[in-house]
């Protein structure tokens, strides 16, 4: 039934004449577009909120024109190419980074797959297209836009652009595989690919209430694939002066910005298919307000949600601040893909017990007696294994004095109480210079 059920939603997709698709693209475009100025606008005014400033209040009507404003600026702005760098490779990797964050969006549903909504007389659903594999495609088009920014940071022949590229290479290949994880456990439960198919398997909950893990693991793999802060290592300006794009200028440097943005709305976009309902009304409003799911409504409650993703990453920029290299990658590796792949066994345990027809509570001790043992054992060997703690920490002493700044592997600064080890100084020359002046002097005089 739920192969048949796919059939004839993807059935509504392919037969709008071609106008209509050119249309839905353009409407696409702008709609990305429109809503990047609107967060560069909105990122900038929350932070200065956050940290009790004014913010941009210049251009246009309380600022709003700001991200216009900056655009044209970068446009004018001289074009450097670097003397040293693959030029070919060094024009083409700003498009490469924005071309496919556009391309995603092309699967994402605006409302039902129905026939609901009528342009110029044609009858068509909202959304640009789909497939049987719409997840995989955003999968795949996500992955190539971290090419761009690689090729960035090699093509540029500097040390710190590469650093940068290899970093985002490190957190492309981290982060997707919990990412792609979070999406199986959507796979197994809806049935489908499909994000039409996704959204419709949400009825009447959501993904978020039912898959609540894969909910957390995808919205910090997103933050980590779009290269956000806290993790926006790949151009951490305290340590690579601006990572990849630093040898870039004018309208290159604005595509890369393009492209972060974007990428932000996708990301955002794809969370509210998967977990927060799509096209759906939220709650309230769809019990006491029977057209809410219908008509032009849902595109505005999709853009809605959007909107509130887009303000979770500005929260995080304005609070968090950026981890160590070394915390991303074990935060990567050993948190989100252990828990995901847990987290994928339990659902699909799940899945296939209650498809042979298992009850609740037969469910609940087959799938979840297994996981409490195994939890129980891994606290009992965290007990196990832990040192009792001397006074102060190794190379920290708790009674002041002094202490080793290298103890733990990483530069630390000391904590009240604590002294810092004499360093060793090499003699000052000053009286030695004094000396000889005052000699210069006496000669003089004499």
């Amino acid at each position: 039934m739920n192969h048949l059920a796919a059939y004839e939603t993807l059935g509504f997709f392919g037969r709008d004449p071609w106008w209509l698709v050119l249309l839905k693209a353009v409407f696409v475009f702008a709609f990305l577009v429109g809503t990047v100025l609107i967060a560069i606008v909105w990122e900038r005014k929350v932070v200065a909120w956050m940290q009790l400033r004014i913010g941009p209040n210049r251009h246009g009507p309380w600022g709003l024109l700001q991200s216009l404003a900056d655009g044209i600026k970068l446009a004018l702005k001289e074009d450097l190419v670097v003397t040293g760098a693959d030029k070919v490779v060094y024009i083409l990797a700003p498009i490469v980074c924005a071309i496919p964050a556009f391309m995603a969006f092309a699967v994402i549903p605006f409302g039902p797959a129905g026939n609901e909504i009528s342009i110029f007389g044609t009858r068509t659903p909202m959304q640009l297209t789909d497939f049987p594999v719409a997840l995989l495609y955003i999968l795949a088009t996500a992955s190539i836009g971290i090419y761009g920014i690689v090729l960035a940071g090699w093509s540029s022949g500097s040390t710190y652009p590469l650093l940068g590229g290899i970093r985002s290479a490190a957190q492309m290949v981290s982060y997707e595989i919990a990412m792609g994880l979070s999406f199986a456990a959507v796979f197994i439960y809806s049935g489908s690919m499909s994000t039409s198919e996704i959204v419709a398997s949400q009825q009447p909950t959501w993904f978020a209430v039912l898959l609540p893990v894969s909910f957390i693991v995808y919205i910090i793999a997103m933050v980590g694939e779009t290269n956000r802060a806290p993790f926006d290592l790949p151009e951490a300006e305290g340590e690579l002066v601006g990572g990849f794009n630093t040898e870039y200028s004018s309208l290159k440097f604005a595509m890369f910005m393009l492209a972060e943005y974007v990428n932000m709305v996708t990301v955002s976009a794809v969370a509210s298919t998967l977990f927060l309902g799509g096209w759906r009304a939220p709650w309230p409003v769809s019990v006491f307000w029977e057209g809410a799911n219908h008509g032009w409504w849902p595109m505005l409650w999709i853009t809605l949600k959007i909107q509130l993703l887009l303000f979770f990453f500005i929260w995080l920029r304005g609070t968090l601040p950026r981890l160590r290299y070394d915390q991303f990658m074990k935060l990567g590796w050993k948190v989100l893909i252990p828990v995901s792949l847990v987290w994928l066994v339990m659902v699909a345990s799940v899945r296939a017990l209650r498809n042979e027809g298992y009850g609740f509570g037969e469910v609940v001790l087959y799938v979840g007696a297994p996981i409490g043992a195994l939890l129980l054992l891994a606290l009992l060997r965290d007990v196990l294994r832990r040192k009792p703690e001397p006074d102060g920490d190794e190379g920290r002493p708790a009674n002041g004095g002094a202490f080793d700044p290298m103890a733990d592997g990483y530069p630390v600064p000391p904590l009240p109480g604590q002294q810092l080890p004499p360093v060793p100084r090499r003699r000052s020359r000053a009286p030695q210079l004094q000396d000889a002046l005052n000699g210069a002097n006496h000669s003089e005089g004499s």
